[in-house]
């Protein structure tokens, strides 16, 4: 169901807990659990307030992983559980705030010379190379455009992903984001991993630096029912992507959630509702959702080869050193559930 869009929204910081509920399989003589987190780097619209855990594992800690670092909870178990299944229980508090930046005054502003510390987001990953045919469709779509500045470069990039992508109700999990063999079998569908790493790795080919936020949703959608999830949210893992504009920073753009839309309140991409959200997305996320990470090529654990993960946004666990499917869940059984904490919020 489509709901009015008001500028006035988001405007307070809201407070949620997130809470996993972990139960693995007693079988086999050892288990070892990952679980992502919310983004403890506190930014302009996420804000994190502490974890705390339970439960029966027999070595348990927050961590972080990665170059960044990201937040982790890891637990272990080492021999089977002397009753019932491997448990823990996991609670994190975070707040969040509407993130929006207006681009009107950057369409003709001349690129600049980016950090050091950004050009690391111009290469390439395993399911995201940026030459062959991405290249050449991001210069195509760029060129076609006659785009120059960043912003219209970018803003090309994310038309033409509405324009040519479609959102895939049936594709397992999120997608894998494997944009070469999406590009070569002309088969630009997915949901959200897929669609909004195509729009990533095609802004790294034109040049300009991007990543996905891996993370998941939290509360329903002040927009459209379809793009938002509240209380039971285990599978509601959800990514977003943004690009980085020299003197304005990371840019939000969600170029995915205008195609789940489209798709799911079956209205047209020309419908008034569409394009007002089209528009909308370009600069602007809307916080019912929080970010664990933009890890990608992630090793979790350096012995375990498996461990490699292309991006981590699910708990992942193994058992006996062998990696459990995180998308079955009749044999991986994990609940994640938001709660607002009313009363908590504050204005910044």
């Amino acid at each position: 169901m489509a709901k009015q869009l008001l500028s006035s929204d988001f405007s307070n910081w809201t407070s949620y807990r997130l809470t996993y509920q972990i139960d693995l399989p007693a079988k086999g003589n050892s288990a070892r659990l990952w679980l992502p987190l919310p983004d403890t780097n506190d930014s302009a619209f996420q804000f994190t307030q502490g974890s705390n855990w339970s439960g029966n594992a027999t070595k348990a800690s927050f961590a972080t992983i990665g170059s960044s670092p990201f937040p982790v909870f890891k637990a272990e178990w080492h021999g089977k559980p002397k009753s019932g299944q491997r448990h823990v229980t996991v609670s994190c508090i975070v707040k969040t705030t509407h993130h929006s930046l207006d681009l009107a005054h950057d369409h003709a502003t001349k690129n600049s010379a980016l950090p050091n510390s950004i050009k690391n987001y111009l290469n390439p990953t395993h399911l995201k190379p940026t030459n062959g045919i991405v290249r050449e469709t991001a210069h195509a779509i760029v060129k076609e455009k006659q785009a120059t500045s960043t912003v219209d470069q970018a803003k090309a990039i994310y038309d033409w992903v509405i324009g040519n992508a479609q959102y895939d109700p049936n594709t397992r999990g999120r997608g894998q984001g494997d944009v070469k063999t999406m590009l070569e079998k002309s088969q630009l569908s997915g949901k959200c991993v897929d669609l909004n790493s195509l729009f990533v790795a095609l802004a790294k080919a034109a040049n300009i630096p991007a990543r996905n936020q891996y993370g998941i949703r939290i509360s329903e959608s002040k927009l459209f029912d379809s793009i938002g999830q509240y209380g039971d949210i285990s599978q509601s893992q959800h990514c977003r992507a943004e690009f980085f504009l020299a003197g304005r920073g990371w840019i939000p753009v969600n170029p995915a959630d205008v195609l789940q839309a489209s798709n799911m309140e079956k209205l047209a991409l020309d419908d008034a509702k569409i394009m007002q959200l089209k528009e909308k997305f370009f600069g602007t996320w809307e916080m019912n959702w929080l970010t664990f990470n933009h890890a990608e090529d992630l090793t979790l654990h350096p012995a375990n080869a498996a461990s490699k993960l292309p991006f981590f946004m699910y708990p992942y666990a193994e058992i006996d050193g062998k990696a459990l499917d995180s998308l079955d869940h009749e044999n991986f059984a994990y609940k994640i559930t938001s709660g607002e904490l009313v009363g908590t919020g504050a204005k910044f």
